[in-house]
């Protein structure tokens, strides 16, 4: 029998209020935009809406600008994966920046994936 196929919904982007990762909230929208202002405490990204896809497995990746980490290395893209918990479910993909603040201005792109599959993709610049 063949599986139902996903619902996809890229709901929101842009400016979200800070978001509390210890918390299963998604944060709330306040600017629809691509253009992120570099200033302490921002925080964007894109909310998606998935329906149907229970027992999935969602990856995700942040492109960023060249930066250094704590060690003084390059830092990668970020990348993480999480499985959908339930048949109506909402995913927060975003970031923050944190000094120094002048090498996070640059293009970001927020990819994610569905059972390997790319669902969204997303590109803010940010700037000083």
């Amino acid at each position: 029998m063949p599986s139902k196929k996903a619902d996809i919904e890229l709901y929101s982007y842009g400016i979200y209020e800070p978001w509390n990762r210890s918390s299963k909230e998604i944060p709330k929208l306040k600017t629809i935009t691509t253009r992120i202002p570099v200033v302490p405490e921002v925080e964007f990204g894109y909310v998606l809406k998935i329906k149907k896809a229970k027992g999935s497995l969602i990856s995700f990746m942040i492109h960023h600008p060249p930066f250094l980490n704590e060690n003084g290395e390059p830092s990668p893209s970020f990348t993480g994966e999480e499985y959908i918990n339930s048949n109506d479910w909402s995913f927060y993909l975003g970031d923050t920046v944190w000094p120094p603040y002048e090498d996070k201005a640059g293009e970001w792109e927020l990819i994610t994936c569905l059972d390997g599959k790319e669902i969204a993709r997303k590109s803010f610049t940010l700037f000083l």
